[in-house]
């Protein structure tokens, strides 16, 4: 032990000579704060109520929401809001993309004469095939089967689709324009309740539920070519049944395959629900059956489309 004793010692001494060489025995001493640097500051907790989330429940989130946007799915039983949309810059600037640019009308121009575009009938009246589907010449693959008549009288956009209605995009309101529909389709209907109202009542569409959107949203989203229909699908499909033609018939038709067509996604969706309640009956007039997706329904009714059993029938076959 008195050797390593010893020779710890001699290590320690040399230790100490090499620091001293190097000048590393001395303390190092931290430089001092610049004067200009501030103290931090602490952060202040409010007393302010923490906001609510906006996130929404898993229950929640999986209802659905109302749209007739294209490119969705939803479906929804919320009355549409009759109220001027608010529009964010981005819609706008897509809608204009899409929207044709509108034939401003004159001062001197009345409003039912600004909706009511002057058109002369170029194509005969559609057939009807005993199952009730109807035929176009001009357009083969367009196939509802029900007429403009038969989706007013049964009842549909909760009375509301010939409200007065200001247009953004013409810059004027529009009324009035329910006149030029034939006598026959709306003898005694009370206009007031089935065709003009201002305030959407569900109870009078057929199957008893609102749906969709507003006339204003539907503009909003670009979905409406001025140029032709102010309102949108259904015063092109009144016009387009009796006869008229123009530029915009065939996107008008395009929407309608991809809706109720034979691929259409409201068509399919319907089916769907059937095959999960398990139903094999399509509603009848008495109402039977109309617990099966009432919604959907009457979202497929205002496409001038109705399910009826041969088209049910085909697809449990298919189905197994």
């Amino acid at each position: 032990m008195d050797d390593y004793e010893s020779i710890r010692q001699a290590n320690i001494r040399r230790n100490k000579e090499l620091l001293k060489e190097l000048e590393l025995d001395k303390p190092v001493l931290q430089p001092p704060p610049p004067a200009s640097s501030a103290p931090a500051k602490r952060r202040k907790l409010s007393n302010a109520p923490v906001a609510a989330s906006t996130r929404s429940s898993a229950r929640l989130s999986a209802l659905p929401r109302p749209s007739y946007k294209e490119e969705s799915t939803a479906v929804s039983s919320v009355t549409p809001n009759l109220q001027k949309p608010k529009i964010s810059p981005k819609t706008k600037s897509r809608a204009a993309s899409r929207t044709p640019s509108p034939i401003r009308p004159s001062s001197s121009e009345t409003n039912a004469s600004l909706t009511r575009w002057s058109w002369t009938p170029t194509a005969p009246l559609p057939t009807r095939s005993e199952d009730g589907t109807l035929h176009f010449a001009s357009h083969p693959s367009f196939q509802p089967n029900k007429t403009p008549a038969e989706v007013l009288r049964e009842g549909c956009f909760g009375g509301t689709y010939f409200r007065p209605l200001y247009s953004k995009t013409l810059a004027t309101t529009i009324s009035n324009d329910n006149t030029e529909l034939p006598d026959p389709w709306t003898h005694g209907l009370d206009a007031s309740r089935y065709l003009t109202s201002k305030t959407y009542d569900p109870s009078v569409n057929k199957y008893g539920v609102a749906c969709g959107q507003s006339i204003e949203e539907w503009e909003a989203s670009g979905w409406i070519n001025h140029t032709f229909d102010v309102r949108g699908w259904f015063q092109w499909y009144c016009r387009f049944y009796q006869g008229r033609r123009c530029d915009d018939d065939d996107r008008q038709v395009k929407r309608w395959e991809r809706c109720c067509g034979e691929r259409g996604r409201w068509r399919k969706a319907l089916l769907k629900r059937y095959r999960e309640a398990g139903v094999h009956e399509v509603c009848d007039e008495d109402g039977e059956g109309k617990e099966v997706s009432p919604v959907v329904h009457q979202t497929c009714h205002h496409w001038a489309w109705e399910l009826r059993q041969p088209v049910l029938d085909a697809f449990w076959q298919e189905s197994g």
